[in-house]
C-alpha cells in the first residue's frame, strides 16, 4: 500500500473510531461468509466479525470449478452459483448449480446446463421462482423455474447476434449481467460485446421472458452491469470499456430505460489500461460506489435518495490488484472487496454517515475471489 496523505489518515482515524463504537451486540454476532473461487474448489467459507472486521478462514464450502458468481433466496436457505467453464456435466456449456444453506455449510441440490460457455453471472428473481444466467463467451442466456431451491429444466433461453465496435472485446455478444425491475415485471440483460440492454418482460409462473425492448449505450461502451438505486426509478449501467457510468431513467410503465446523464470514473489524466467493473449501493441511497480495475480504484458517491442523482466524493485504492466484485457487510461500517488477481479479500472501515472509506485496509488471501455473499 502506499503511505497515506494526512487526509487519509485522519479519514482512516476516523472510520476507526466509528468501528471501535459498535454496539455490542455486533462485537457477539459471528457471521459465515461465501466466496466464489475462480479455482477448482469453487466455493470458500469465512467467518466474519463485525466488531473488529476480521475474516477467518473456514475452508471449502462447495467444490464446484471457476465459480463467477453466487447469490442468495432472499430467505438466504438457499445458494445459488455459476460455474463459468467451457465444459460441464458433460456438454459445451457452462453450469448453474444451487445448494441449501444449513448451519453455515452449503449442501448440494440441483445442477443445470447453462445456454453456453462462460457461465459469468446470475440473478434470483424478487419471487424466488425464477433464476436467470448470463454466458460471457457463449453471448447468451437462460431461465430456469426454482421450486424450493431446485433448479427446473431450462425454461427459456437466447443467443445474442449482435456486437460492438472494439474488435479486440467485442467480436461477438457477451451476455454479463441479469437484473430485475423494482416491480419484478421486466428483465434486464447486459451485453457488454452488443452495446445494449435486452429488456424482457417476465412471467413468473412460466420462467419465460418476452421481449420488451433495448437499452443503447454509446457505441464502444460495453455496458457490464445494472443496478436499481433504492428510490425505485433510477438505475446505474456501468460501462465497462470506457470506464464510465450511464445514470439512467426507469420507466415503470413499460420498462424502458432512458439515459439521463453519463459520468466519467477515470481521472483526467489516465490514459492507460483500464475496466469499469460493479457498483454497490447503500440501503438508505444515500451512498453508491464503483470500483475500476487496471489502475484499480473504488470511486465513492454520495446520492440524492429522490432523484439518484451523483455527487463524487473521491477515489480510494482497493487494497490490491481487479478489484471482481465488493460490497457492504450488513451493518455498512465495512467494505470488502474481491481483488482477483491478488487473491486478497480486502476489508475498509466505512463511515456510514458519509459513505467515506478508510484510507487503509487490512487483507485476507483467498484464491481468486470473484464474489462476496454474506449469509
Amino acid at each position: 500500500m502506499k503511505n497515506l496523505t494526512r487526509r487519509s489518515f485522519l479519514v482512516s482515524a476516523s472510520a476507526a473510531t466509528l468501528a471501535a463504537s459498535l454496539p455490542s451486540f455486533a462485537a457477539t454476532r459471528r457471521q459465515r461468509v461465501f466466496v466464489a473461487s475462480g479455482t477448482p474448489d469453487g466455493i470458500l467459507a469465512y467467518d466474519w466479525d463485525p466488531a473488529t472486521g476480521e475474516l477467518t478462514a473456514a475452508g471449502v464450502a462447495a467444490h464446484l470449478a471457476k465459480v463467477a458468481w453466487i447469490t442468495f433466496s432472499r430467505d438466504h436457505k438457499y445458494l445459488f452459483a455459476t460455474s463459468e467453464v467451457e465444459s460441464f456435466d458433460g456438454k459445451p456449456t457452462g453450469g448453474v448449480a444451487s445448494f441449501r444453506v444449513q448451519n453455515g455449510e452449503l449442501h448440494p441440490l440441483t445442477t443445470r446446463n447453462s445456454a453456453g460457455t462462460g457461465t459469468c453471472h446470475l440473478a434470483l428473481d424478487h419471487t424466488g421462482k425464477v433464476l436467470i444466467s448470463a454466458d460471457y463467451t457463449g453471448g447468451s442466456a437462460a431461465s430456469f423455474p426454482v421450486d424450493e431451491g431446485r433448479l427446473g429444466p431450462m425454461a427459456w433461453s437466447e443467443h445474442y447476434t449482435v456486437h460492438g465496435p472494439n474488435v479486440e472485446r467485442q467480436p461477438t455478444a457477451h451476455a454479463h449481467f441479469a437484473s430485475y425491475s423494482p416491480d419484478n415485471r421486466f428483465a434486464y440483460i447486459n451485453d457488454l460485446g452488443g452495446d445494449c440492454i435486452h429488456i424482457y418482460t417476465l412471467d413468473v409462473n412460466s420462467a419465460m421472458l418476452t421481449p420488451a425492448g433495448t437499452y443503447h449505450s454509446k457505441p464502444g461502451a460495453g455496458p457490464r452491469t445494472l443496478h436499481f438505486h433504492p428510490n425505485g426509478h433510477t438505475a446505474y449501467s456501468i460501462n465497462e470499456l470506457v470506464s464510465t457510468v450511464d445514470i439512467l431513467e426507469w420507466n415503470k410503465k413499460d420498462g424502458s430505460l432512458t439515459l439521463v446523464k453519463t459520468i466519467d470514473l477515470l481521472p483526467a489524466d489516465y490514459h492507460g489500461p483500464t475496466a469499469a467493473c460493479d457498483t454497490v449501493i447503500s440501503r438508505d441511497g444515500k451512498s453508491v460506489y464503483f470500483a475500476n480495475r487496471f489502475n484499480d480504484f473504488i470511486y465513492s458517491f454520495s446520492a440524492d435518495p429522490k432523484s439518484g442523482a451523483l455527487t463524487p466524493i473521491g477515489r480510494s485504492n482497493c487494497g490490491g490488484k481487479i478489484p471482481r466484485n465488493f460490497t457492504l457487510d450488513p451493518t455498512e461500517r465495512w467494505m470488502l472487496v474481491a481483488n482477483q488477481t491478488s487473491s486478497l479479500l480486502s476489508v475498509f472501515v466505512r463511515n456510514p454517515e458519509t459513505g467515506v472509506l478508510a484510507g487503509e485496509c487490512k487483507s485476507y488471501a483467498a484464491a481468486t475471489p470473484m464474489c462476496i455473499l454474506f449469509a
